[in-house]
């Protein structure tokens, strides 16, 4: 059976799985990069779903699927916002990590350790997270085709990823990696990160339209993340299933 998982990618991830919660620890960069994710987020799903709530649980009613949810970062906000969330990772400390973390946070989250191709498909999603993760999954198609049997019709889908630039090399590589050390050396490969316009069209090829495309840009000064219409390293991309 074709899959998604890189057990190398999984293997990787799951020797820091303790340290997921640790905002100084190796996932730091992530942790800085949530604000900002979520704001996007929560914004793109309001104007989707025409959501005049400012309500603190403005996601009630709307069932969440956050692949490769490794240990919660984005699963918990968004269960703290009413949406009803499964989080599924390959990676089975990654999953140990999070059950943890919810329960400790008394948040009901459902948490699964497996990979789209492998979820029942008989349920079907509203909204699809994938963030930061087809840059290490195996086959990208393969991946986006098991999104779209998890997402109900019209649902909507934000991709988060790399683009294969020379610009994210230079940032994302040599400066996250080996100068800045905000991420451990190899945690990407550059030759997995993909431009824009191929991701665009692996989402057109599996029946989605894409709706907005956005680049996430760090402020060295600020310290902080922001919206951006600069591509040329990090971007998420909202689609709707057609």
């Amino acid at each position: 059976m074709s899959t998604t998982i890189n057990k190398e990618e999984i293997q990787k991830f799951s020797k820091l799985a303790d340290e997921w919660w640790d905002v100084n620890g190796k996932f730091k960069p992530l942790h800085m990069f949530n604000p900002i994710r979520i704001e996007y987020i929560t914004q793109e799903i309001k104007k989707y779903y025409k959501i005049k709530k400012d309500k603190t649980n403005f996601l009630e009613g709307l069932n969440i699927l956050d692949i490769g949810c490794g240990g919660g970062l984005i699963s918990e906000p968004m269960a703290r916002l009413g949406g009803e969330v499964t989080g599924i990772d390959a990676s089975k400390k990654n999953i140990n990590v999070a059950k943890l973390h919810s329960k400790e946070s008394r948040l009901q989250i459902n948490y699964l350790n497996t990979s789209p191709e492998k979820l029942d498909n008989h349920r079907k999603y509203d909204v699809i997270l994938n963030l930061e993760i087809v840059e290490h999954v195996e086959d990208v198609s393969l991946y986006i085709r098991s999104c779209h049997k998890l997402l109900k019709r019209n649902g909507l889908m934000f991709t988060a990823t790399l683009n294969r630039s020379l610009t994210s090399y230079v940032k994302a590589i040599i400066g996250a990696e080996y100068v800045l050390r905000w991420l451990p050396i190899g945690t990407h490969d550059w030759n997995k990160f993909i431009k824009p316009e191929e991701l665009e069209a692996l989402l057109s090829q599996e029946n989605f339209s894409t709706l907005d495309i956005k680049g996430l840009k760090f402020n060295p000064f600020l310290k902080k993340w922001k919206k951006s219409n600069d591509l040329s390293v990090n971007y998420i991309i909202s689609s709707s299933k057609n």
